[in-house]
């Protein structure tokens, strides 16, 4: 009888490894760029922006005006000024919600879909249409 050399292993593989669907993976989020979210969680509780970036393979959004970090910039170039440079960070897409039209408030998504087969995201609080912003 034949010994089998190489076995499939039930253990994940290791990081460096990873094959092209793993590494290409993306999650669906409920916000967009250009949606206008509060923050529901974390320091900048209560904060409202617009969203800059989306980040799909780790779930996380930038919202301009919220989670502002420094960091130290060298200049690149000989005309570029060196020196502490305030920017947005992305946060997670969990800690945010999108803004009722109707009412400003933040609202949870439902998805329908329309007769001509296009999927609108409708809030739950209000029934309103809420538009794609891009």
């Amino acid at each position: 009888m034949r010994i089998l050399k190489h076995r499939k292993m039930d253990r994940p593989r290791a990081v460096n490894r990873k094959r092209h669907a793993d590494n290409a993976e993306r999650v669906r989020l409920h916000v967009t760029k250009g949606d206008t979210v509060r923050v529901v969680r974390g320091d900048d509780k209560g904060k409202e922006g617009k969203i800059i970036r989306v980040y799909r393979k780790t779930g996380r959004v930038t919202i301009e005006g919220v989670n502002i970090v420094k960091r130290h910039r060298r200049a690149r170039t000989p005309d570029e000024q060196s020196g502490i440079v305030d920017f947005p960070a992305p946060i997670h897409a969990s800690n945010v919600m999108l803004i009722d039209p109707k009412s400003g408030e933040p609202t949870r998504t439902r998805r329908q879909i329309d007769e001509d087969g296009t999927k609108e995201r409708i809030a739950v609080k209000s029934g309103e249409a809420i538009p794609r912003t891009i």
